[in-house]
């Protein structure tokens, strides 16, 4: 399975310069403005370049005079590897600079040491501002472009898509998802909270608004995943029974949960928001059709305590079948996870530093202490 190996950020916000090796899980605590929520931007930055939508992304930012680090830093660069099955691993590399008031493209390359003794890896893409080169599998040696090239937006979401291994990269990168937890909609009148139009969705949505077509759908199509989940809201609430789909209008379908406690079942305007975000968050991370990196910032919001081993337990399952970055204040969480699964955010004078709990010497501590115990004493740094 092709997943990405290691990051290299430089000179974005508090991460000025910052490497880490990427894991399956990787839970991300820290004291507040520390970085965690940055490291997921740079991730969604990724993600909207190697769609053609790294203009608006910067804009959505604040421009990349906002982004880079204060006073250190006039650029940003972001260097990338990606693991590839029986080959040595493609490396991809992109800086963007200042230019007036606006930016430019300075470095893009993307490279594999396809042939152990060659002396340069070989280069899918060698770009520098507006030089742009890249490779073929007809041509020997780099090509120039000859049809119209934004310079605004990467050459990898541009030039012809005929190596199967850059391709996939580009597309993982692409598809690499941002939940922020604390955005979902829960008000009255929120469309997670009404009746739904059917259509045959996977995922949730940001927002719920695909919920009840998504449970729908995998109730249908995997009734063993939809009762996973079932047993899942058995484990977390007691009285839960089932959930049910009564139809409302030609096409649109409700929700209900029904409770032991009652006879009639309750609708989703009728729950609380903690039940709402818990059933949302294991919905998304219960679904067969995870992006390759699932980003999901402070799942905790609303959530009960008691709630937390549960979403530990999901979230390590969902790692299995998508990249799984969450930032996190929470350190009862923590107590549910292992130091491999836990990255430590800290800052030493203003910038971001990422340090593996299981990189750190805590083992006779955790022989008396739960991991958040060890977190509280500050033993693994990151507190405030």
């Amino acid at each position: 399975m092709n997943s990405f190996e290691h990051i290299t950020i430089e000179g974005y916000r508090r991460l000025f310069s910052v490497q880490v090796d990427m894991r399956p899980l990787t839970v991300m605590i820290g004291a507040n403005g520390v970085g965690k929520t940055s490291f997921l931007e740079i991730l969604s930055l990724l993600a909207a370049s190697a769609k053609g939508q790294l203009q608006s992304n910067i804009s959505e930012l604040g421009g990349l005079r906002d982004m880079v680090t204060r006073s250190k830093a006039d650029s940003l660069a972001i260097a990338l590897s990606m693991s590839v099955p029986d080959e040595p691993p493609l490396n991809y590399n992109l800086s963007i600079t200042y230019k007036g008031q606006f930016y430019e493209i300075g470095l893009e390359t993307l490279t594999q040491q396809r042939d152990p003794h060659a002396p340069q890896p070989f280069k899918y893409i060698d770009s520098s501002g507006l030089d742009i080169k890249y490779s073929t599998p007809q041509e020997r040696g780099l090509l120039r472009p000859n049809w119209e090239h934004n310079p605004l937006e990467t050459s990898l979401s541009q030039v012809p898509k005929m190596y199967q291994q850059p391709e996939t990269l580009r597309k993982r990168l692409a598809s690499c998802s941002f939940y922020r937890s604390w955005e979902l909609n829960v008000a009255p009148k929120s469309p997670v909270r009404l009746p739904q139009s059917l259509r045959p969705a996977t995922l949730p949505g940001a927002n719920g608004e695909d919920l009840v077509s998504c449970l729908y759908y995998l109730r249908e199509t995997d009734p063993d995943r939809f009762e996973i989940i079932e047993d899942t809201l058995s484990a977390a609430f007691p009285d839960f029974e089932r959930l049910s789909f009564p139809p409302v209008a030609a096409g649109t379908l409700a929700m209900t949960w029904k409770d032991k406690n009652f006879s009639e079942p309750l609708y989703m305007h009728q729950l609380s928001e903690g039940v709402l975000r818990f059933l949302w968050l294991v919905t998304l991370l219960q679904s067969r059709d995870l992006t390759a990196v699932t980003l999901i910032d402070e799942p905790e919001v609303s959530l009960h305590p008691e709630l937390l081993q549960l979403l530990a337990h999901v979230m390590r399952e969902a790692a299995q079948r998508t990249q799984l970055i969450v930032a996190t204040h929470s350190d009862r969480l923590i107590r549910f996870l292992e130091p491999k699964e836990v990255l430590v955010c800290d800052a030493e004078d203003g910038l971001t530093t990422l340090t593996w709990a299981d990189s750190l010497d805590l083992e006779k501590w955790l022989e008396e202490y739960s991991l958040d115990q060890v977190w509280a004493m500050n033993l693994m740094g990151g507190r405030p």
